[in-house]
């Protein structure tokens, strides 16, 4: 825990961006039936009923001191499609960095292992070498300040009927676009001695 949040105390420094990397998952929905539009006093009615049309997963990279986020559609959440976010982080988004500070949660696909299943073992190197790994600690991924970002894509995007994985994709792009144009970013307050006080009862005692 305490090594995440040093993480964060660390200033700006374009060879080596801090980026968080969350992941979560969106059920494609189709209406059954056509909602009735807002009228004068009348709200929007909705109907309950719907149509299941699969499952789409969203990686979420978001690098704070720059108040910028990048979401990556998939079909699934394999090692391969992990593996696949970290190329694009270091070929993609970070091509001038030495090293990406990456924050994380530690599922067992976010390995170098992954890496190495995905890639041949060249690429494999070469990514894991521009990768500087931190994991937020277990029951601990409140830490992932991209958790924190996925919670307002759900709140902002995906919280309205989205039937193709298509129109999943416009929706994204467009929400990712013009958060990124007005530079939103977290105001992130919980320090290390914050962690001591309030969460004294995780530390062990000597």
């Amino acid at each position: 825990m305490e090594d995440v949040l040093e993480v964060y105390k660390r200033p700006y420094d374009p060879a080596f961006p801090v980026v968080c990397l969350d992941e979560t998952n969106r059920q494609l929905i189709e209406e059954t039936r056509k909602a009735i539009p807002l009228g004068p006093g009348r709200p929007k009615r909705t109907d309950y009923e719907y149509r299941r049309k699969g499952v789409v997963n969203l990686f979420m990279m978001f690098e704070l001191l720059k108040a910028r986020r990048h979401v990556k559609l998939t079909d699934q959440r394999t090692r391969k499609d992990w593996a696949e976010c970290i190329r694009d982080l270091v070929n993609i988004y970070y091509p001038e960095a030495e090293k990406v500070v990456l924050v994380e949660d530690n599922l067992n696909t976010h390995t170098v292992g992954s890496l190495y299943e995905a890639f041949e073992p060249e690429e494999a190197r070469r990514l894991a070498e521009n990768i500087e790994f931190h994991y937020t600690p277990k029951h601990g991924s409140w830490l992932n300040m991209a958790e924190i970002e996925i919670g307002v894509l759900s709140r902002q995007c995906l919280s309205q009927y989205i039937s193709t994985e298509e129109k999943m994709r416009r929706e994204v792009a467009s929400w990712e676009q013009e958060r990124n144009q007005a530079n939103a970013t977290v105001d992130w307050q919980f320090s290390t001695a914050d962690a001591r006080i309030k969460l004294k009862k995780l530390y062990p005692e000597l």
